[in-house]
């Protein structure tokens, strides 16, 4: 039995304007189960909140992307985001937060300032974190060591950097999410720490619209079934085990069922 579990996309991009229902309704049938979206500011986090209601294998994570977190200085955004999950049973994690470096003045101050505000909301909540960490990876360390985010779990979106600042991730119990950039021919690094990095410590995703495994096209959840056969292949195991291992990481990962044992749903 094939289970496949996205554990981040972004069905609000406007790259699925055109199709986002016919294609989220197809996932089933092409074996994908689960899927979790997730916001990156105000909107796209109402709008995955609003995607958990409308399909029963859609999960969500509301947060402030690193580059959108000016908007805590001058709006309640923090209450919002409280209120997106406490009010949708479906929305599982703070996310996507954490640090980017990659452009120019960037304010490295206020970045991490409300990184470390959106830990202890899920602290609060009891939720993990969903983390973005570009060009980043020592003071995202740093950050995450001063909120002891180990005691708050998530995962790693995007996972990019060596095998060396994975052990660092890993001291803190956090998942890593692999998608297509581990098909990509310059992935040397990233592939040696898919080698490096336990199969339970790791989970599928795609970061749809982006990053796909097949150039130049838009990237979807049907793509996971190449990431998940590059997997198998550096860890020397086959494509299901990949499926039953990341499905079951995933339900640990955003405490899926946990929070149906306290719901009853």
């Amino acid at each position: 039995m094939i289970r496949i579990f996205d554990t981040h996309a972004h069905y609000d991009d406007e790259a699925f304007d055109k199709d986002c229902e016919e294609l989220l309704k197809s996932f089933p049938e092409h074996n994908v189960m689960a899927v979790t979206n997730i916001g990156t500011n105000i909107d796209t986090s109402r709008i995955t909140a609003q995607l958990t209601e409308q399909y029963d294998y859609v999960y969500g994570a509301v947060g402030m992307y690193p580059t959108e977190v000016y908007a805590f200085e001058t709006s309640d955004a923090m209450e919002q985001l409280r209120s997106l999950v406490t009010e949708h049973e479906r929305v599982v994690a703070i996310g996507e937060i954490g640090l980017d470096y990659h452009y120019d003045n960037i304010d490295k101050a206020l970045q991490q300032k409300w990184f470390e505000a959106q830990m202890n909301l899920a602290r609060e909540l009891n939720v993990p974190i969903v983390v973005h960490s570009r060009d980043a990876a020592q003071d995202t360390i740093a950050v995450m060591r001063q909120a002891k985010a180990g005691e708050i779990g998530g995962v790693v979106h995007c996972y990019s950097y060596t095998k060396e600042t994975a052990r660092e991730f890993l001291d803190m119990d956090f998942y890593f999410g692999i998608g297509g950039v581990v098909t990509f021919k310059n992935a040397k690094k990233l592939v040696e720490a898919v080698a490096y990095i336990p199969m339970e410590r790791m989970v599928l995703e795609t970061d749809s619209p982006y990053l796909s495994p097949i150039r130049s096209e838009r990237n979807t959840s049907l793509n996971l079934p190449l990431v998940a056969a590059k997997i198998a292949e550096i860890k020397g195991i086959s494509v299901q085990e990949v499926y039953d291992i990341t499905w079951e990481n995933a339900h640990k990962l955003y405490k899926i069922k946990e929070r149906t044992q306290e719901t009853g749903r």
